[in-house]
Order: structure tokens, then sequence, then C-alpha cells
């Protein structure tokens, strides 16, 4: 199928030119893709691939380079709130949402890694807005194994206005460990684009603290979700995204958690694995972008109903797993979302 990429800049509420880019399918939309990409990474080559596949599968899918990431201005992956993140986000989702050509369509949200938690986030912002996520290896919660002493935490606070820019938090080069295929680990590194410093302070502590709230409120999830992991992930704990289908108030939610498989589930394993990876998103996507009008009006009624007073079925388990042990330090593993792949301008391509 053919499709159209386009880019654009914009500026956000604090006047920072922010990249935003767009794979657009020849034919009417299906619905709206937002990309929320994860830490360190960007849209406009890293996630070219999944624009690309669901653009072909009928979506009109949307990124945004989050602010000094990827070609967005700003101190490269300084993150000072991150609220301001998610705030870019919504304002520029929003915006693209009202568009003429979009109005009626729904509007779902892809998080990987730290987008998970973008995702997450702008769910909770806006409850109502989102028709439901895709969630790749999210960044939703600390696993028990990592999570830093409160000491440690409370030493670093201290000091992140002091120097909230230095990049001095200790953190393993983890593209080895995310990275299946060494061709495409290659890649990743060749990218200019992608953040492969040690992370600065005051972003460290922002994701620290946003997982940590995450994961108190992991019940305030209604949204629909689908939520997938590598079993073999030593990246991010797939328990994380287990807790999330268990504790999530979503009346749909699906977990799928994939034998073998590392971290980039969608860039950096073989060839195979990323296509299977696709196609059970796109399946999930299609059964949610047809739902007539009843369907909606239903789901959005279970969605108020407290989580008290309903019996909310949920979609199974689709692949269990053992438990994986973790051996990396607190840090470590919540920084996450290290993907990529070529640049590339321009296209109208087939496929």
């Amino acid at each position: 199928m053919e499709f159209e990429y386009q880019e654009e800049y914009i500026r956000n509420s604090r006047d920072v030119q922010l990249f935003t880019c767009r794979w657009l399918p020849l034919c009417h939309p299906k619905a709206l893709v937002f990309l929320c990409h994860g830490y360190g990474m960007e849209c406009s080559s890293y996630m070219r691939g999944c624009g690309i596949k669901l653009a072909c599968a009928g979506y009109a899918v949307i990124g945004m380079d989050y602010e000094g990431h990827g070609r967005s201005k700003g101190a490269r992956c300084y993150i000072k709130k991150f609220d301001n993140v998610v705030n870019d986000c919504y304002n520029f989702f929003k915006s693209v949402s009202e568009q003429n050509e979009y109005r009626g369509k729904r509007r779902f949200l892809y998080g990987e890694s730290m987008g998970g938690a973008v995702t997450l986030l702008l769910h909770k912002k806006d409850p109502t807005f989102w028709h439901g996520a895709v969630l790749v290896a999210p960044m939703c919660k600390i696993s028990e194994k990592v999570k830093p002493h409160p000491v440690v935490i409370n030493l670093l606070t201290r000091v992140e206005e002091i120097i909230p820019k230095w990049k001095i938090v200790p953190s393993k080069d983890v593209i080895d460990a995310a990275f299946k295929d060494p061709i495409k680990r290659e890649e990743i590194r060749s990218n200019k684009l992608i953040y492969q410093e040690k992370p600065r302070l005051k972003t460290a502590l922002e994701m620290l603290r946003t997982s940590i709230s995450l994961e108190d409120s992991l019940s305030e999830v209604t949204l629909p979700f689908f939520v997938l992991h590598g079993e073999a992930d030593i990246v991010t704990d797939p328990e994380v995204s287990r807790a999330l289908y268990e504790q999530a108030s979503s009346v749909d939610k699906t977990i799928k958690l994939y034998p073998g498989m590392w971290h980039a589930l969608t860039s950096g394993e073989p060839d195979d694995n990323v296509e299977l990876v696709f196609s059970d998103i796109v399946a999930w996507l299609d059964k949610r972008s047809n739902l007539d009008n009843n369907t909606l009006q239903n789901q959005f009624f279970a969605h108020r109903v407290p989580q008290a007073i309903r019996s909310a079925p949920t979609t199974p388990l689709m692949n269990g797993g053992n438990k994986k042990k973790h051996q990396s330090r607190a840090f470590e593993k919540y920084l996450c979302g290290w993907k990529g792949s070529r640049m590339h301008q321009h296209h109208h391509s087939a496929m």
C-alpha cells in the first residue's frame, strides 16, 4: 500500500521548536495513531518502520520528538519536568485530532518504553479523549529488584537544582541488551539523533518520580490497552507489564508476552519476530477501529462505573512466562527505550 511522509516544525508553550512527522495512507485512514517514543530516541528514523507498517495498514500515524530529543530543539535529552513532555504531546496530538480531515476519527496512543509512561499520563490527563493504547515494554513501574534505595534518591535530590544537567547518573550501555539482531544494533549506534551518553541528573530523577507515581496509580488506568513485552527483556521487567495488566481497571485489556524476545520488540528483533509483533498490533487496532457507536457508548459507560461495583471482563493472558532474574543496578533499567533505525528523508513509497 502507498503512503505519504510529511515533516513539520511547531513551537511549544515555552517557545521551543519541536519536530513532528506523519506517515499517511493515501486512502481515508481507519483511525489516528499517535507515537510516543522512548528515552533518548526520536521518531523520524527510529520509529520509521513503525510509521510505515501502520500507515500501510491504513492508519494515519503522527509522531513528535520531545523537547531535547531527536530533531527538536533544547538541551540534549534534558527533561526539566516530565509534565512538559506530556503537555507538549497532548497539545500537539489534540490539535491534529481537531483538523477537519480527522474529526470523528478514533484516536489511539502508541508508546514504547518511556513512551509508555507518556501514554499513560496522556490518558490520565484526559481519560475520555483516547480510544485505546498500544504499550510496548512500557515504563510504568520500577521493578522491586532495581528500585533505588531511598537514601540514594535523597542524596541526588539534594543536588538536582544545583547540577540538573550534569551527566552523572550511572547507567550501562543498554543497546547490547535491548537489540537482539546485531545488524540493527549497529544501526542504532550510528544514528546521531539518538542520545547515547549518561543520563542527566534531573532527567533521571524526573523519570524515577514518574515511574513511582504511575506505579501507585495503575488502578486508575481505564482505557482499552494492549501491552506487549519480550520475556527475555533485561532492560525492563516483563513483570511490570503484568502488574499493569492485573491492576488496571480497564474493561478491555490485553497482554502478550513473547518467549525469547528482548526489549526492542519492534526494531531490534529478527524480521520474522518484528512482523509477528506488528501483525498482533494491527489486529488489535483493527478490531477497535471498527467498533460501532453502541459498543463505544457501552465502553464509555463502563469506564465510569466504579471498579467495586462492576465485574469487568478482560482479555486473557495471551502468553505466560517464567519470571526472569535481573542483575542490573538501580537507574540502569528504567532509563530505557533505546531503539533506532536508519535516517530517511521524504518518501512516497509502496509496500
